[in-house]
């Protein structure tokens, strides 16, 4: 596994900072038992293994600048598989929606996927109700390609988007 020296990636509003094992364990262990199951075991287990903190692997804690206050998270839900294809996933703390942090967030993983070398595609599946999330990856320049069965969240709508050749 590489040591990555980027910690944190800076926007206009918002520092996403790479969350370290512990403080991803610690998270999963304060969570009820319902909503600890709908964490995936496989990224779980990725993570307990870990030896460093690694941008496709591990989260980035959303702070928003201007305040420092925590109002989210933002992933990889894994490093760039063969085919150059990597999947992101945000969510913002409710106080904070509507606002465009998800936007943000997301625009900066898909910035720095694209500038790693390792990423062609960058891909993101949202609930068929998932308006909000729809609206973020339509602004980024996304594009659904259809419903797919995501095996730990069911059917979903795929979006993807292109690195401009």
């Amino acid at each position: 596994m590489e040591i990555y020296e980027i910690m944190q990636l800076d926007t206009e509003n918002l520092t996403l900072v790479l969350q370290s094992s512990e403080e991803i364990l610690a998270w999963a262990d304060s969570l009820d038992a319902a909503t600890r199951a709908e964490i995936s075991p496989d990224w779980l287990a990725r993570i307990r293994t870990s030896t460093a903190p690694d941008p496709w692997t591990h989260g980035f804690t959303i702070l928003h600048q201007a305040s420092g206050a925590r109002i989210g998270s933002c992933a990889y839900k894994g490093p760039p598989d063969a085919d150059q294809t990597i999947e992101i996933a945000y969510g913002v703390d409710p106080a904070y929606q509507g606002r465009g942090v998800a936007t943000e967030a997301a625009q900066a993983l898909v910035e720095h996927a694209m500038r790693s070398g390792q990423v062609r595609v960058v891909r993101a599946h949202t609930r068929p109700d998932g308006k909000a999330s729809m609206r973020v990856l339509g602004k980024l320049g996304f594009t659904c390609i259809g419903e797919v069965f995501d095996p730990e969240d069911g059917l979903v709508l795929r979006w993807e988007i292109q690195k401009a050749d």
